[in-house]
């Protein structure tokens, strides 16, 4: 975490700097055990010397051109040349013009549309963001390519390529609200509360991919069109739903999955302070080979959210990374739960930063206490206003350019800012996409750092309850005057959480017969595990 504000350009945030576990490491030996399978490109080698534009999104190393060669300034006939090579390159540019413009491209939705609620031409419809549900249900046929129709779309039979077309259909709305869309009808609907009872609440939080149902409730609610329920059976419950003309009780039922988002423990300090142990339990230390390089949050008790540029190339491999939960400190780390499954967003890009977003599903369940607790997801209408104070927590550096990571969990307040203040000439210039949020403070020095990525950005709600509204991804420096911090928009992001959770909760159960290693290690075996990896 940052709070202070320094003169030299720091590396983006993202880019890790780690602290080595005993014995210490150098860059060179880390570079010599892992050769080209190393960490990923975003560590850099010597911090201080790194040169930062200014708006630096990715760690890419900028090579200015080469000066033109004097030769075909000073030589006639090598004039002559440039201009035939020139002319040969002009027109193999038309022809392919004409041949690629013949061709079929997505609807450009951005046509017609103005600000900050445009959609990049290359990535119409894949979070849920068209115009309407009939054209994302299109575009995700299209895309499977398979004999998919949109008839076939939340009717509670899997029969789709990826399960597209069951993985969209339930979603919570204001107060938790349950919400189904159904094939009968194409739109969300809350569901009634008459007949419903906790064992259909279990059978939805399962499908969701949390187990079972923490709470239900009924919410007073006078839809002129909703959801009652069937008696149940074991289908998906998009399948055990009718349409009807409003509820009967002007009831509709609400449902929370997990008992998210309590503190165990509250103290706050504006500007950047030590969390104590149960201040934020959701938080997570990610380990990759004995080192720590990002964070995460716990948001039920098989998955843990954190930034997918924390697993590029070869770091995608679940086997190398431990999950330290529970925890305020570096040197007291407890037993870790293992990886066994690690899925970033298709649509993540290195070079914008957008989509930012992974999941990663341990291999045991946590065993929730005072100090390991989830935090809740947004719900999907849930806005966040401008200005509101929310706070990030993480392991990362506490200064600019810093090559050490904090021993002890660090939190800070960041305000809220608004996209289009993020968006101007003056901040970021246009570059945050609609998928992202900005937060810390335009005259510098509150913020998160190198080794934050991953880990939450959370806002109270009126209940008390923390919600997790960001996840740490980008920035120019660390606490630099108009360069705040950016972070994965959730809300933007939920249909792709719920849909990943769904498929992958679904594939551990159709391999729940096979032997599954265990989640946490003996702390035996641990400590040779650790003494492999610093050799």
């Amino acid at each position: 975490m940052e709070d202070s504000d320094k003169n030299d350009p720091p590396p983006p945030y993202y880019s890790v700097a780690l602290e080595p576990l005993t014995p210490p490491m150098t860059y060179e030996e880390v570079i010599s055990e892992d050769k080209r399978n190393g960490l990923p490109n975003y560590v850099p080698k010597d911090p201080t010397k790194v040169q930062v534009a200014a708006v630096v999104i990715t760690q890419r190393v900028f090579v200015p051109p080469k000066q033109q060669s004097s030769s075909c300034s000073t030589k006639m006939w090598m004039g002559w040349l440039c201009a035939l090579v020139g002319l040969g390159l002009i027109g193999m540019a038309i022809a392919l013009g004409v041949y690629y413009g013949s061709k079929s491209h997505p609807v450009n939705y951005e046509n017609g549309c103005k600000g900050e609620n445009c959609i990049q031409n290359e990535k119409p419809c894949d979070q849920n963001d068209c115009k309407d549900e009939e054209q994302n249900d299109a575009y995700e046929i299209m895309m499977t390519s398979d004999n998919c129709s949109r008839s076939m779309f939340c009717n509670g039979i899997i029969e789709c390529k990826q399960e597209i077309d069951e993985t969209n259909c339930v979603r919570f709305g204001e107060g938790r609200v349950l919400q189904v869309k159904t094939s009968q009808d194409g739109r969300y609907l809350p569901v009634c509360s008459q007949g419903l009872n906790k064992s259909y609440a279990d059978q939805i939080c399962e499908q969701l991919g949390f187990r079972r149902a923490y709470a239900l409730s009924s919410v007073d609610s006078n839809p002129s069109v909703a959801l009652t329920i069937r008696p149940k059976s074991p289908k998906l419950i998009q399948a055990l739903v009718n349409v009807s003309s409003g509820c009967p009780d002007n009831s509709a039922v609400s449902i929370e999955c997990t008992d998210c988002g309590k503190q165990q423990t509250v103290s706050r300090i504006i500007g950047g302070t030590s969390s104590k142990l149960g201040q934020w339990p959701w938080q997570v230390s990610l380990h990759y080979k004995g080192q720590h390089v990002c964070g995460g949050s716990i948001i039920s008790p098989d998955f843990v959210i954190s930034a997918a540029h924390c697993f590029q190339s070869l770091m995608n491999n679940p086997g190398n990374w431990l999950v330290y939960i529970g925890t305020v400190s570096q040197s007291s780390l407890g037993t870790p739960y293992r990886v066994a499954t690690i899925i970033k967003n298709e649509g993540y890009s290195s070079s914008s930063n957008d989509y930012d977003i992974a999941l990663l599903k341990l291999s045991s369940p946590v065993a929730f206490s005072d100090t390991a607790q989830p935090i809740c997801l947004p719900t999907v209408d849930q806005s966040f206003s401008d200005g509101l104070q929310c706070w990030t927590s993480g392991f990362g550096t506490t200064e600019q350019g810093g090559d050490h990571i904090s021993t002890s969990l660090m939190g800070v307040s960041v305000n809220l800012i608004d996209t289009r203040v993020c968006n101007s000439s003056k901040v970021y210039s246009g570059i945050i996409t609609k998928d992202m949020i900005c937060a810390g403070d335009l005259n510098g020095g509150r913020d998160s750092c190198q080794g934050d990525s991953g880990g939450p950005m959370m806002c109270q709600g009126d209940n008390g309850r923390w919600i997790l509204a960001g996840i740490t991804s980008w920035g120019s420096g660390c606490g630099q005057k108009q360069k705040p911090g950016v972070y994965s928009r959730v809300t933007s992001l939920l249909p792709w959480i719920y849909s990943k959770m769904q498929s992958m909760w679904r594939a551990a159960d159709a391999a729940a017969v096979s032997t599954r290693s265990p989640g946490r290690l003996e702390m035996k075996k641990l400590k040779q595990r650790t003494q492999w990896s610093l050799r």
